[in-house]
């Protein structure tokens, strides 16, 4: 179970995302410093204990037309091993935990074994700033085989009609204060 401090990073998740947010591949506001605000997402456990996992939904306000962008996190308390800058978004100082190295979880190891596990139905779905507090809010819609191919959704868009095996939904508010539930994650087996 992932405990949930209330404290503070320095810098904070919006600052290290804006200087990152512009390098990726699948940012949409291509010349433009991003100007983002979180607008929902889950957490995930690590059984383990050691990595903290956080599907972070942030939206750029930069634009005339506000884009939504899940950003998959893990906290370390070390480097993860992978290499020497393997999707590392940055380092900050965590009020009670000191210094975390936070990766865009598209690269770590432990967040996509949990996100496969969620995606077949053997992981739950934590609120994002409560301990041990299942969100029922993201329905996940298993998909049903042992071996499959999964993605994670960058630009969210909302969801239009019912969701469908091997996805994972859930929601976001936009800044005008409006409600929005898409697809985070599929899987193909």
């Amino acid at each position: 179970m992932a405990v949930i401090h209330n404290t503070t990073m320095n810098p904070g998740k919006l600052e290290l995302l804006t200087e990152w947010l512009p390098q990726q591949s699948w940012y949409l506001g291509a010349g433009r410093v991003p100007v983002l605000v979180k607008a929902g997402g889950f957490r995930l456990d690590d059984p383990e204990g050691e990595v903290g996992i956080e599907l972070m939904v942030v939206v750029d306000t930069a634009a005339a037309d506000p884009v939504a962008y899940l950003v998959p996190l893990a906290y370390r308390g070390a480097p993860n091993g992978t290499g020497p800058e393997a999707g590392l978004i940055g380092t900050s100082e965590h009020g009670v935990l000191g210094t975390r190295w936070i990766y865009d979880g598209t690269a770590d190891p432990v967040l996509m074994t949990e996100l496969a596990a969620l995606l077949n139905g053997k992981a739950v779905p934590q609120q994002q700033s409560e301990s041990d507090a299942p969100d029922p809010t993201v329905t996940v819609h298993p998909v049903g085989a042992d071996e499959f191919s999964y993605e994670v959704v960058r630009v969210l868009r909302p969801l239009e009609g019912p969701a469908g095996p091997g996805q994972v939904v859930a929601g976001w508010v936009w800044p005008d204060g409006t409600s929005a539930r898409g697809v985070f994650a599929t899987a193909l087996p």
